[in-house]
């Protein structure tokens, strides 16, 4: 391929080592290699210490091959990075990557990397493998450690797996996960799956998710609840995390994150506490709407990878809509791209399961992927 695009990588080892070409996105510490989390603050950061995901991988064969842009401190669903450049999207030039860990998703679609290491508290996972149409995993919180990750909102905070293939992710978790172990399903008839929140997507993107349900000959459309009201949490676990750090460097924050951290600052304890209420109200309502079920499919994103430039305080609402509910829930949940929609760009399936059942939900994204892409899949 030709020149490798700018805006993706901050910074490279001098000499990878031998192993499974692996992009890790820049919230991750490296030994000895610069980590910026995304920001100016921390652009001479050199950890002495390496993340506990990245050591697993390392040591498992993997070779760092260079740290991914993000949105600024993962705080944002655009990966529009006012310090080091807005990732491009190498799929699907002039469009969005996605965000936060957009960097990541385009590597491998660029095909710089076989393996990526991302991290999502909203999103930032499936957003960016939905809009770069490849596939990313975000596991049951807390089965990935997040050790030498730099926070955003930590009871949502997640590390997972970003590959070309459902198969490349489930192999990334034997790696980051103790006690991981593949499961196989023999066909998509033994497993019961509901379909929601296909009157949140676009024309083409429900067509494409609708079709890759109808591969499940137990399904049915169920009432499943959106994440209402939980904002608040996330806002103050936001806040907890950056108050000292904002009070000493709000100048070296660009606008979009500085606007937003500002946001959260300003959450009262009356707003956090009627939200700590909503998340709970969720957690009952989703159990509820999934009894008797294995599985839940809608979309990852109601609409495809939007035009550059993008603002992310305009499409940050609509743009998590289908996502966050399960970094609420800390289910499992994976992006699979399911076909053209809008525009020729692919439309991308969200396959949840209950806390634990990683290796189910991944089990059937294999059996779905084969069905959609049966030639290309290795």
């Amino acid at each position: 391929m030709g020149a490798e695009p700018s805006g993706i990588f901050l910074a490279k080892p001098e000499q990878p080592a031998e192993g499974i070409p692996l992009a890790i996105k820049d919230l991750f510490d490296t030994a000895g290699l610069t980590t910026t989390y995304g920001s100016i603050v921390y652009a001479d950061h050199v950890p002495e210490k390496t993340a506990e995901a990245v050591a697993r991988l390392e040591a498992a064969a993997y070779a760092n091959v260079g740290k991914t842009n993000l949105h600024e401190f993962a705080y944002g669903i655009t990966s529009a990075n006012p310090h080091y450049g807005t990732v491009p999207n190498p799929a699907f030039p002039g469009r969005m990557a996605g965000g936060s860990s957009g960097g990541s998703a385009a590597a491998l679609a660029a095909g710089l990397a076989d393996a990526a290491l991302g991290t999502d508290s909203g999103g930032s996972i499936r957003i960016p493998a939905a809009c770069c149409g490849i596939v990313g995993f975000k596991p049951t919180y807390g089965l990935v450690s997040l050790e030498g990750v730099f926070p955003l909102a930590p009871s949502f905070d997640h590390v997972g797996p970003m590959a070309r293939s459902v198969a490349g992710c489930t192999e990334m978790m034997r790696a980051l996960a103790d006690g991981f172990e593949p499961i196989t399903v023999e066909s998509l008839e033994d497993v019961e799956v509901g379909v929601a929140w296909l009157e949140h997507a676009d024309p083409l993107v429900h067509v494409r998710v609708r079709e890759a349900g109808e591969l499940f000959p137990r399904r049915r459309e169920i009432d499943f609840p959106l994440a209402q009201g939980i904002g608040p949490v996330f806002m103050r676990e936001v806040a907890d995390v950056h108050r000292d750090l904002f009070a000493e460097f709000a100048d070296s924050y660009g606008d979009n994150v500085r606007t937003k951290v500002e946001r959260c600052l300003a959450v009262t304890e009356g707003e956090f506490e009627r939200s700590l209420q909503a998340r709970e109200t969720l957690r009952e309502r989703a159990e509820a709407a999934l009894a008797g079920l294995d599985l839940l499919l809608t979309p990852t994103l109601g609409f495809v990878a939007p035009p550059l430039p993008v603002d992310d305080l305009e499409i940050r609402e609509a743009t998590l809509r289908l996502t966050i509910a399960f970094n609420a829930l800390g289910w499992p949940a994976l992006a699979v791209p399911c076909g053209p929609a809008e525009d020729g760009l692919p439309a991308s399936l969200q396959i949840t399961g209950r806390a634990g059942s990683d290796a189910l939900v991944l089990a059937v994204g294999e059996l779905v992927e084969a069905r959609l892409w049966p030639t290309s899949v290795s």
